[in-house]
């Protein structure tokens, strides 16, 4: 059973989403305020956070920052009145995987909900000959991926990203020297249809890009005017 913790002060948002997401089989945990919200987190294994941005005792974007201090890969869903780009960019900023805008549908919920916990990437597989170990190694250029291990490097640095930025970075891995449009890449990593009009995509093309794309002479993740991203050695 998938655990799941939402950190809502709004008692009947707070009863609408547990009985719902109880009849559909997961297991939820509540907190009404910032400060207990982050010590559920740090205290026990979550597989998803649902996380209102208005919140008593801390907000939600900074709820999400203390939690990315000790946890990169929970994926975090934004639940918010707030529904401004710059907003969501502001919650996608501070470590949020996704968000969804208030007054929601719950089937849009669940579908948030099935498709963070299934790109999720904070359980590793269990791997028990070393020399299997070498198929979750990727390369390219400078940057070395270790998919067992979740560790990214360009060079000699260590890059932290969150969930999100990792499927992103995977897929681009995957699919080396491709033109990859903007459609694909909602498809691929966020596995719902989103209205095509979101700039999310973009969003988080850009977050990804100064993490690994810090020199200017060796760029990886170039912009194809008209068509998309493509990643490509410099």
């Amino acid at each position: 059973m998938k655990k799941i913790v939402l950190i809502e002060d709004e008692t009947s948002v707070v009863s609408f989403i547990k009985k719902g997401l109880q009849e559909k089989g997961y297991e939820v945990s509540v907190a009404f305020d910032g400060r207990t919200g982050v010590s559920l987190v740090q205290e026990n294994d979550f597989d998803l956070v649902i996380l209102d941005i208005m919140l008593p005792e801390m907000n939600g974007l900074d709820v999400c920052k203390e939690i990315r201090k000790t946890n990169k890969h929970v994926p975090i869903l934004f639940l918010t009145a707030l529904g401004s780009s710059e907003n969501i960019v502001l919650g996608l900023e501070s470590g949020g995987d996704d968000y969804l805008v208030k007054p929601f549908k719950f089937i849009e919920l669940v579908a948030r909900v099935k498709s963070l916990l299934r790109r999720s990437v904070s359980t590793v597989p269990e791997v028990e000959e070393e020399e299997e170990y070498h198929q979750y190694i990727f390369k390219f250029s400078d940057l070395t991926v270790n998919d067992y291990t979740k560790k990214v490097t360009r060079g000699s640095e260590e890059i932290s990203l969150t969930s999100t930025e990792y499927k992103l970075l995977m897929y681009f891995l995957n699919n080396p020297e491709k033109v990859i449009s903007r459609a694909e890449i909602l498809d691929a990593v966020w596995g719902v249809n989103y209205e095509l009009g979101t700039n999310v995509v973009d969003v988080y093309v850009n977050y990804l890009r100064k993490k690994i794309d810090n020199h200017d002479d060796k760029k990886l993740i170039h912009t194809v005017i008209g068509m998309g991203y493509v990643m490509k050695k410099p």
